[in-house]
């Protein structure tokens, strides 16, 4: 549980979506490290490898109580799927609502040795089918980690007097030195602050294209290509690839390199794609104003992520018809 404060939200008072990816992180590290310590032998720490698309269902204000719930739903012999809810409850009326669900598959790594995997202990599935359903979504995300590392693509500095509404012209960077508070036991940095810092990248990108405020209403699949040590500089980018009419698609990239070690060279970390609304004073989306299009590389990325747009937006359809 946690009571979210004035530094943990914008000017509007809506809490940062990377305050909540934190606690979703840590729930899960908790979580899968306790469920691999229960054997014999090397104690591990669960290393986060993956996060499924995250949404975030209704926006949580200060003075709100988040309470975060983790369940392991899936365990391979490396990995496990860790699935969490987030309620946000105003603890003046006692109401509560669900504010954020996420998926996310960590492996353990060994204290002794943070290069070795260890094995994960079974856990006991409700039926055959539900240890079938999670099997397939095991499958999935290892095939998309693979396609997704073979995409990377470089970050282009913007030109230097871009145009308004141009993706250069919101396009933003942030660096950050990984220190101890970043870290976990292995002196690695912690999924849940890397993808605070994103979330706070993509955030500025979108308050630079509409000039209001914004919110995150989802992140597509969080990948975590490679280990950050303490030491490390990072550089985390994000530039706008799609907008419709009341969203903006952001994908940032976080690359690494050492501050001392010499031949450690720059490489990338993490990627991701953000999506955010803008909001008007009482919390109602607004119409969000188009992208200038100016290279064929910003057009394959429009089309790409409009593809993704079209894709859950048929994938939401299709959920709520299978609810009612």
């Amino acid at each position: 549980n946690k009571l979210m404060r004035p530094d943990d939200s914008n000017l509007a008072g809506n809490v940062h979506g990377g305050i909540i990816l934190k606690m979703i992180e840590e729930a899960g590290c908790i979580i899968g490290t306790r469920h691999c310590n229960v054997q014999n032998g090397d104690r591990c720490l669960a290393a986060l490898v993956r996060v499924e698309k995250t949404e975030f269902l209704s926006p949580m204000f200060i003075g709100e109580v988040a309470h975060v719930t983790a369940e392991i739903t899936f365990t391979s012999k490396h990995s496990l799927e860790v699935q969490v809810k987030v309620i946000g409850e105003n603890v003046l009326t006692g109401a509560k609502k669900l504010a954020s669900k996420a998926a996310l598959w960590y492996v353990p790594c060994s204290l002794k040795n943070v290069e070795k995997i260890m094995e994960v202990p079974p856990i006991k599935y409700a039926s055959a089918e539900q240890e079938e359903e999670g099997r397939k979504r095991y499958e999935a995300q290892k095939m998309e980690r693979m396609e997704t590392k073979a995409r990377i693509e470089e970050a282009v500095a913007p030109p230097a007097n871009p145009e308004q509404h141009t993706v250069g012209f919101s396009q933003s960077s942030l660096i950050h030195l990984v220190g101890p508070s970043d870290c976990t036991l292995h002196d690695y940095v912690h999924g849940g602050a890397t993808m605070k810092l994103m979330d706070e990248v993509a955030g500025i990108v979108a308050a630079r294209h509409c000039n209001t405020n914004i919110v995150t209403a989802s992140v597509d699949a969080i990948n975590f290509h490679r280990k950050i040590k303490k030491g490390c500089v990072l550089t985390v980018t994000g530039r706008l690839t799609f907008i419709s009419n009341k969203s903006m698609e952001i994908e940032v990239m976080v690359d690494a390199s050492s501050m001392v070690e010499a031949e450690m060279r720059k490489y990338r970390a993490v990627t991701a794609f953000f999506t955010y609304i803008s909001l008007d004073k009482d919390n109602k989306p607004l119409p969000v104003p188009s992208l200038k299009i100016e290279s064929e590389d910003e057009q394959r990325r429009f089309d790409e992520g409009k593809a993704r747009y079209l894709q859950n937006k048929a994938k939401r359809l299709s959920n709520n018809q299978g609810q009612q």
